[in-house]
This record gives C-alpha cells, structure tokens and sequence, in this order.
C-alpha cells in the first residue's frame, strides 16, 4: 500500500470509462474514512458524469463566472464552459460548515481534503487517473449559491476522474530531510 501512496500521480488527461457505479461507491467509502473532529462528517461531494451533467456543470461554471465579472471576453466564455469536460467524471468535493462550537472551520476543510486525498488514492489504486484542480471557481461565491451551497461552506476542489490516456509514471521523491526536522534547530 504504501507504495501506491509514493508512487501516485495526478493525471490531467483522462478519457471514458470513468469509475463505474460500484467502484464510486468504494472511493466515496474511502473518503468518508477521513479524520473527522467531533464526528461531523463535513463532506459533500457532488458528482457530474455523462455529456447532458458535464454541461450542465459547464452552464453553472460560466453562469457563476458571468456573475463574477459580466464582462468577460468571448474566448475566456469559451475556454469555461470547457473545464468540466477535461473528464467523463467531475467530483465538486465541498467542505460543509457544520458550525460546531469546538470545531472551527478550518478543521472541517481539512478534513474535506484529507477524504478527496483517500479518494485520489482509491482511484489509482484501482487504476484510474485523477486530477484535483483549484482555481477561482473555488472561491466563487455565485457558484455555492447555484449549486445549492451555504456561504459559510467550502469548495475545496473539482476532482476530475477517468482513465488516462497516457501510462501514469511516479515523478521523483524530494528528499525526505528537505522537509522533516525532530525537535528544533537551535
């Protein structure tokens, strides 16, 4: 096990056949494993497969985008609507806010993040290529709104799934004491 998590890879060309129904529902059981403070269990995930759902993400995307900046240019239009179909499968993995007295939000995120890592690495485990992407969708708030979000919860990224289209080769380990130190440096 350990060295599919060293030697996994995010891959950002993918083709059909995404992960079929049975297999989503072991990569959604592995996220769902994540540390969880309190027992919150502060995940959303919300999944587009399929051209008729990957354009309807496209529409919400420009849509969300429009709001944002209403003068957007004809090629930038055109380069959103095309984001969701990098992939037959998008994943908008969402940190809901619980609002827990003990457990600030920030906690909720991180827990949101470690459950999309699991996932990331349950999909190269069973030999798919997967890509979490960013961007200013993230922290679009006209998005949440269209996709039936609050305000106070969190899109911590668009988890692009299918197979590759190119053969997945592990890029060099940094090494190890570049970024690890026992006790501190006086």
């Amino acid at each position: 096990m350990l060295n599919k998590i060293i030697n996994r890879v995010s891959c950002g060309r993918l083709t059909a056949p995404a992960p079929n129904k049975t297999e989503m529902n072991l990569l959604f059981q592995a996220a769902l494993r994540a540390p969880d403070h309190k027992g919150l269990k502060p995940w959303q995930y919300i999944v587009f497969e399929g051209e008729e759902q990957l354009s309807q993400l496209a529409s919400v995307y420009l849509q969300a985008s429009l709001l944002e900046t209403p003068n957007l240019i004809d090629d930038k239009k055109e380069r959103i609507l095309s984001l969701p179909h990098r992939a037959p499968m998008v994943i908008v993995a969402v940190a809901k806010a619980k609002g827990h007295e003990k457990v600030p939000h920030i906690e909720e995120v991180l827990s949101a993040g470690a459950g999309v890592q699991n996932l990331l690495l349950g999909a190269y485990d069973l030999g798919y290529g997967a890509y979490w992407r960013s961007g200013p969708l993230c922290f679009n708030p006209h998005l949440k709104s269209l996709l039936g979000l609050t305000d106070s919860d969190t899109v911590v990224g668009f988890i692009y799934l299918g197979t590759a289209t190119k053969e997945l080769k592990a890029k060099p380990i940094p090494e190890v004491n570049n970024f690890v130190q026992y006790g501190l440096n006086k």
